[in-house]
């Protein structure tokens, strides 16, 4: 795998475990009442698995660019 691809995969997972992280703290603080902080933690969550997304899909470019053309 190049090395390009495997940082993105790797920047992919940090993201994934950040996403994970804020949902939590949104389920947290819906079930405590303060919707305010849940709808931010909510909010960030879905930040980080956009970024999460764009680099699986960056990864996915870089593994084309290495091994889909021939």
């Amino acid at each position: 795998m190049s090395k390009k691809a495997a940082e993105h995969h790797k920047k992919s997972q940090e993201h994934h475990t950040h996403a994970a992280r804020h949902h939590g703290e949104a389920a947290k603080h819906h079930e405590g009442g303060q919707h305010e902080k849940a709808a931010h933690h909510a909010h960030t969550a879905r930040g980080h698995a956009l970024h999460a997304r764009h680099h699986s899909d960056e990864a996915a470019m870089a593994h084309m660019e290495e091994h889909g053309k021939k």
